[in-house]
C-alpha cells in the first residue's frame, strides 16, 4: 500500500501502515484456520468414521468457539488492553493447530476446533478495533480493509497449503514426515502464523484510544507523535476525550444496552451488518465448493485447485475495494456489491433449477454448467469487492469509543452465529432443493441493499469520533466536536 494520501491531507507514515499491516495478521490467522478444514473434511471424516452429520458438526463447531471468542475478546481488549487480547488470541492459535494436527478421536478433534475457534472469534474483533485506532481518517478505510485483504489471503494459503500436501502425500489420507497423515500436517501448518502472530502481538504499542480511555494521556500523546508526527496531537486527545463525555451523557459507562430490544440502536445496526454478510450464503462458496464444481462438471480431484484459483480472486477484488473505500465512499460500494450479490445468486437458483439427478450426483445439463460457474464467480467478486472488506471497516468505526471493543465484540459474534447457522444448513437445504437455497442467499443480498440504502449513513473521511455521532438517535443529547482550521475550509 502507497503511504500517498488524498490531496490536501498529510502523508501517512509508514509506521502507521506497519502497524495497519501487523494487526491484520491476525485476520490472515483467521482466514487460515478457518478454511483449512476444507481440504481435510473427507480424510478426516473416514479416519474417525463420522457420520454426514457429525461431520458437519466438526466443521462447523469452530464457529461457535468464534462467536464465544468474539463475545469475550471485547471485555478482554477493554480491561486489559488490545496488546494482550492479541496474544491471548496468538496462544489459542498456537495449542489449537498441534491439537487438531494430533487428536486421537473425534471429541478430541472436535475440542480443538472450539479452541481454535475462540482463537479466530479474538482475532476478528481486535484487528478491526485497533487498525481503526491507530488509523488517520483519511486513510482508515483502505487500512481497516486490510483485515479482509489478510482473511482472503490466509484462506488463498490455507487452500493452496491443503493442496500441496495432499498432491504430495498422494491423496489428504497419504502418510508424510514422521508417519503423519497429509490432513493432520494441514492443521499443524497454523502453528507457524500463529508463532509469528505472536511475535508481532508482542512488539506492537497500545492502542491510543485504549489509553485515553484508561486515564494515560501522556501514553497516548507519545504514541501519536510516532503515528502523526506534525499533526494536532492535543485535538486528537480532545476529541478522545469529549467523545467519553459524550457517551456518559446518553448511557451508562460501557453499556451496550438501549431501548431497541434492548440494545442500543447503533448495536444493532453493527449487528445487522455482520448477519447480513454471512447470510448471502459467501462462505457456501469455500466450505462446500467441491459440491458446485461437481456439478458444473469438474472432476473431485480439481476441486482443490479450483477452489485455490477462487480465494486468488478474492485477493485481487479485495484490493479493488481498498483502493476505492476511501476515494468513493462505503455507501456506493456497498450499494453495488449487494446488486451483484443479488443479481449472480438469483442466476444460480435459477440454473440449479435444471439440475438433473440428487445428492452428491448432481449436475448441471447443457449450457448451465458454465452459467453457474460465470455466475459463482460474479457472486465472489461482488462480495469481496464490497461487503468483505466494508462491514470490517464500518464495525470499526461506527461504535462509541466507550463501548467499541465490546459492541465490536457483539457484532462479530453475531456474524460467527450466522455463519455458523449458514454452515450448518447448507447440506440440509442443499439435499432439500439448491434453487431455493440459492434463492434465499439471493433475497438476504437484495436485503442488504435496502438496509444499507436506509439505515447507513456514510463516514467516509470523518474522525471515529465524528463517524458515531452519526449514529445517534435524534434528540439524544450530542457534545458538539471541536472543528479545527483545516476541517472548516
Amino acid at each position: 500500500m502507497s503511504s500517498s494520501s488524498p490531496e490536501g491531507a498529510p502523508p501517512v507514515s509508514r509506521k502507521v501502515i506497519g502497524l495497519a499491516v501487523a494487526g491484520a495478521v491476525g485476520g490472515f490467522l483467521f482466514g487460515f484456520d478457518s478454511s483449512v478444514v476444507n481440504g481435510a473434511v473427507d480424510a478426516m471424516a473416514d479416519e474417525f468414521v463420522m457420520s454426514e452429520a457429525l461431520t458437519g458438526f466438526a466443521v462447523a463447531v469452530a464457529l461457535l468457539g468464534c462467536a464465544a471468542g468474539a463475545y469475550f475478546a471485547g471485555k478482554i481488549a477493554d480491561r486489559y488492553g488490545r496488546i494482550p487480547a492479541m496474544k491471548i488470541g496468538a496462544l489459542l492459535f498456537l495449542v489449537s493447530a498441534v491439537g487438531t494436527g494430533l487428536a486421537f478421536g473425534v471429541w478430541d478433534l472436535i475440542f480443538w476446533r472450539l479452541v481454535g475457534g475462540l482463537g479466530i472469534g479474538l482475532a476478528s474483533v481486535i484487528a478491526p478495533a485497533y487498525i481503526s485506532e491507530i488509523s488517520p481518517r483519511h486513510v482508515r478505510g483502505r487500512l481497516a480493509s486490510l483485515q479482509q485483504l489478510a482473511i482472503t489471503t490466509g484462506i488463498f494459503a490455507a487452500l493452496l497449503s491443503d493442496a500441496v500436501l495432499a498432491n504430495s502425500a498422494g491423496g489428504a489420507d497419504g502418510t508424510l514426515w514422521l508417519g503423519i497423515e497429509a490432513w493432520r500436517w494441514m492443521f499443524i501448518a497454523c502453528a507457524l502464523p500463529a508463532a509469528v502472530y505472536g511475535w508481532i502481538a508482542f512488539r506492537l504499542p497500545e492502542s491510543p484510544h485504549f489509553l485515553v480511555l484508561n486515564g494515560k494521556e501522556d501514553q497516548a500523546r507519545t504514541i501519536f507523535n510516532k503515528l502523526i508526527p506534525g499533526d494536532d496531537i492535543e485535538r486528537h486527545i480532545r476529541e478522545i476525550q469529549e467523545s467519553i463525555q459524550q457517551e456518559k451523557l446518553s448511557t451508562k459507562k460501557g453499556s451496550l444496552r438501549g431501548n431497541r430490544f434492548g440494545l442500543l440502536p447503533v448495536v444493532w445496526i453493527g449487528i445487522i451488518l455482520s448477519v447480513l454478510q454471512q447470510f448471502v450464503g459467501i462462505n457456501v462458496i469455500f466450505y462446500y465448493s467441491t459440491t458446485l464444481w461437481k456439478a458444473v462438471g469438474f472432476q473431485e480431484k480439481d476441486s482443490l485447485t479450483i477452489s485455490v484459483a477462487t480465494s486468488v480472486t478474492n485477493i485481487l477484488v479485495t484490493l479493488v475495494a481498498i483502493a476505492l473505500v476511501d476515494r468513493i465512499g462505503r455507501r456506493p460500494i456497498l450499494l453495488t456489491g449487494s446488486i451483484g450479490m443479488a443479481a449472480s445468486l438469483g442466476v444460480m437458483a435459477l440454473a440449479f433449477s435444471s439440475a438433473v439427478g440428487t445428492g452428491s450426483e448432481i449436475s448441471l445439463p447443457g449450457a448451465w454448467g458454465p452459467v453457474a460457474l460465470v455466475a459463482a464467480n460474479v457472486f465472489v467478486i461482488s462480495f469481496g469487492a464490497s461487503w468483505g472488506p466494508l462491514v470490517w471497516v464500518l464495525l470499526g468505526e461506527i461504535f462509541p469509543s466507550r463501548i467499541r471493543a465490546r459492541a465490536l465484540g457483539l457484532a462479530a459474534a453475531a456474524q460467527w452465529i450466522a455463519n455458523f447457522a449458514i454452515t450448518l444448513s447448507f447440506p440440509i437445504m442443499a439435499a432439500g432443493s439448491l434453487p431455493l437455497t440459492y434463492a434465499m442467499y439471493a433475497a438476504f443480498a437484495a436485503a442488504s441493499f435496502f438496509f444499507v440504502m436506509f439505515k447507513v449513513p456514510e463516514t467516509n473521511g470523518m474522525s471515529l469520533e465524528q463517524a458515531e455521532t452519526l449514529f445517534v438517535p435524534k434528540g439524544a443529547p450530542v457534545a458538539p466536536l471541536p472543528v479545527t482550521s483545516d476541517e472548516a475550509k
